[in-house]
């Protein structure tokens, strides 16, 4: 996804889109949000990556931050239990690279919030195990009971999706319970990590800009804070 962003008028910015793939809900979503002067760019983090939790940790460590070691620490028990569950190798996450970082969709920089847009794939039995593992305190930008609602609307359709790829950490077969697990990493290390609590939007039907259209509010009441 590339956006390049330009300003239009005193205030207000638009991203223009160089190459759009057909079918970019995420792109049709900051498109749709780039039309209300509201900007949304592509960011990586340094503590979210190929080694999930075991890299959150080790970030932390290095930073030395008083102030992360509380939130982070509960953080790592909670996605420890949730790799567990979902059945991946802990050997793994040791062995794997700390220089690859995993992507986030969107990121409203002005806020430091990330943003989610999830399309039907992400909804899954698998996906709702993870969730009902969160704690009762947790803190999230979304509706818990309306995705986990999705996920067993959804997780006889896509459950079996990618069933003959290997995931690392989970085998073959586990491409999807390893897209619950980097999304658990995703809700739960972030806010750990200071930032505001990771919004998702779900777009099970594809569509990036009604996906939008039905989280305007929210996402202008966003632009506001950052202003």
């Amino acid at each position: 996804m590339a956006l390049v962003v330009s300003a239009t008028a005193p205030g207000r910015a638009v991203a223009r889109i160089r190459t759009v793939a057909p079918g970019d809900v995420q792109l049709a979503f900051a498109q749709a949000a780039a039309a209300d002067g509201i900007v949304l760019g592509s960011q990586s983090f340094d503590w979210l990556c190929e080694q999930g939790h075991v890299g959150l940790e080790r970030v932390v460590k290095v930073r030395r931050d008083p102030a992360l070691v509380v939130p982070v620490t509960a953080a790592v028990e909670q996605l420890g239990a949730i790799y567990a569950r979902l059945r991946g190798d802990i050997s793994v996450l040791y062995a794997s690279r700390e220089n690859l970082l995993l992507p986030v969709d969107l990121v409203h920089e002005p806020t430091g919030t990330v943003i989610e847009v999830d399309e039907s794939p992400h909804f899954t039995s698998f996906r709702l195990v993870a969730l009902e593992l969160y704690p009762a305190d947790v803190t999230v930008g979304f509706d818990l009971d309306e995705h986990k609602e999705l996920c067993r609307a959804w997780c006889s359709r896509t459950d079996g999706l990618g069933r003959g790829l290997a995931a690392k950490g989970f085998g073959l077969g586990g491409v999807q319970r390893e897209r619950a697990y980097h999304a658990a990493l995703q809700d739960i290390a972030t806010p750990a990590m200071g930032h505001p609590p990771l919004v998702r939007i779900a777009a099970v039907d594809g569509d990036g800009a009604a996906a939008y259209r039905r989280h305007r509010a929210s996402m202008l009441a966003l632009q506001h804070r950052g202003s």
